[in-house]
């Protein structure tokens, strides 16, 4: 099962397209959270929340306890501007060695632009959000 981390936008419709593939980011997210921890920035999976959608998704792939849905916390939402941070610190550091994830690099590095661009969109509409995982 290919895994992806995407971007949630808190309320029903955004108003605008919140869609990042994120595959790369999962795939490298070890490196990029000692990155981030290297560059006193909060790494992207701190960002994470478990939604109702998003654990309903893995029960159905048969990876979770259906009970577990009623003892979740209700989502943590985050500041775009947090996220902005980190996403951007990442970048410049990447942009300066992309050899730090190997092939995958530019990959990694265009997730992290269309997060930039989410992120930015979010912020303009005072919106909140936070990180979820999906394994499809």
């Amino acid at each position: 099962m290919a895994a992806s981390m995407y971007i949630v936008v808190e309320g029903e419709d955004p108003g605008f397209d919140i869609f990042v593939n994120g595959r790369s980011l999962v795939r490298h997210e070890d490196v990029l959270e000692h990155l981030a921890l290297r560059l006193g920035v909060r790494p992207l999976i701190e960002f994470f929340s478990a939604d109702e959608n998003s654990m309903s998704l893995l029960i159905e792939e048969g990876a979770g306890n259906p009970e577990l849905i009623r003892q979740l916390p209700p989502p943590q939402w985050y500041s775009p501007a947090d996220g902005l941070a980190t996403v951007r610190v990442l970048l410049e550091s990447l942009d300066e060695n992309p050899q730090l994830l190997g092939a995958e690099g530019p990959q990694v590095v265009s997730e992290l632009r269309e997060y930039a661009v989410v992120l930015e969109k979010t912020q303009a509409r005072n919106m909140r959000w936070h990180l979820a995982v999906s394994w499809r």
